[in-house]
């Protein structure tokens, strides 16, 4: 169920502060989201997805990644505007976005693991606003990959091959959808870095 309140009360506020479920909160232009917690099976895939990315994309090649970390524009943060992605990918030379508490600025992939009714898809044109190269939208239930590339200030889905791996140029890393609803990872056509994401259901 989704609803609309014109003004969160304050006792409310200060609830989801104490008990910590504002983490995933956000804002946008000026509207507080407030989704639910991500469940057990999202987890499980967000933290082997992070673990892999770390051990075979960001220590080899010095890049770096990070989880529901807050994304925002310059002069976003902390009251205007600004999404959480699930996991941060960031290069070298974007660096210099880091502010501690937030990114100011473009990382140069965002994923979002996607479930029912949640708003990854609306935050696309946040994304390609700021200049976010990619886009992964994984699909919680399927473990399907959906790559969006930003072509020309807007995002063009991309198709796998007819290997149906899915190249992301921005981290030369490999998808393709195996069967048991696992997602198969690979570094370029490394084949001792690939694996099966989730192990576990």
């Amino acid at each position: 169920m989704k609803a609309v309140m014109a003004s969160v009360p304050d006792h409310i506020l200060e609830w989801r502060k104490k008990t910590g479920a504002d983490q995933w909160d956000e804002m946008w232009d000026g509207v507080l989201h407030m989704p639910p917690a991500p469940n057990r099976l999202h987890q499980n895939i967000e933290w082997e997805l992070e673990t892999w990315l770390r051990m075979h994309w960001a220590q080899p090649l010095g890049n770096r990644v990070y989880h529901q970390i807050n994304v925002a524009p310059p002069g976003g943060w902390p009251d205007k505007n600004y999404r959480i992605p699930d996991l941060v990918l960031l290069t070298p030379e974007r660096f210099h976005i880091d502010r501690n508490e937030y990114f100011e600025g473009a990382p140069a992939v965002v994923i979002e693991i996607h479930a029912p009714g949640d708003e990854a898809y609306e935050k696309l044109p946040f994304y390609a606003e700021l200049g976010v190269p990619e886009v992964w939208i994984i699909h919680r239930d399927t473990r399907q990959l959906e790559l969006f590339v930003l072509e020309g200030g807007e995002y063009v889905r991309h198709q796998a091959g007819f290997d149906r791996w899915l190249q992301n140029p921005a981290t030369g890393i490999q998808f393709r959808s195996v069967p048991g609803e696992k997602l198969a990872i690979r570094r370029g056509e490394d084949e001792s870095s690939q694996a099966e994401l989730p192990s576990t259901q």
